[in-house]
């Protein structure tokens, strides 16, 4: 439910302070008047009104935040990670029913990822919606290429699976800061990177 500042539905009402201002129902907002009104006990039952369905509404919005915020900073459960020779670390939660990551084609994958002392700094969780990517051909960081596409001892992720990675710097943004805007940059050099990884499935606008 949106809150309205530009347009209402003004009632008479004798006392300003009593009144509900700008909240939208249904298209409709209802607004405070210092005009006197004669049905009082009308204007009240629609302030009352207004500020019951105003609780409703934003009680649904404060449970649907929650629920993205929830996922957005609870990880998956702990496996024990598999190193292999790169430095990458990974393990499956769920291995995953469909198809392999297919070489040079995008997918979409839902993220959480953290630093190593597990703070998120990026979720497409919160966002609310999958990351598409190119993988298996460098147009992402090496540690999420081989972590999803595989090779050189991991295997390729399937389509369900859901993998924790433990990305090195060396494989991730190594030693210069990234993602900087404005000199202010959200990963500091020499990073290593923790991401919980959902293969959602292969993107349907791959060419065929």
């Amino acid at each position: 439910m949106a809150l309205s500042l530009s347009s209402c539905l003004t009632v008479p009402n004798r006392s300003s302070s009593s009144c509900v201002r700008n909240c939208k129902v249904k298209s409709k907002v209802v607004c405070c008047s210092a005009r006197g009104g004669n049905d009082r006990n009308r204007i009240w039952g629609i302030g009352v009104g207004v500020v019951a369905a105003c609780v409703v509404g934003l009680t649904a919005l404060e449970a649907d935040a929650t629920r993205i915020e929830y996922y957005a900073t609870v990880g998956e459960p702990l496996c024990e990670l598999n190193y292999v020779k790169s430095g990458l670390g990974y393990c499956d939660i769920v291995e995953g029913f469909g198809d392999e990551a297919p070489r040079a084609e995008l997918i979409n994958v839902h993220y959480t990822a953290r630093f190593g002392d597990g703070t998120v700094f990026d979720s497409t969780y919160k966002r609310g919606r999958p990351l598409t990517m190119r993988i298996g051909v460098g147009k992402v960081i090496r540690g999420l290429d081989q972590g999803i596409f595989g090779g050189d001892g991991v295997t390729p992720m399937r389509i369900g699976g859901k993998r924790k990675l433990k990305i090195p710097p060396m494989l991730a943004y190594g030693p210069e800061p990234a993602g900087c805007f404005s000199g202010d940059c959200n990963i500091p050099g020499n990073a290593t990177l923790l991401y919980d990884i959902n293969f959602v499935g292969i993107y349907n606008g791959n060419a065929k």
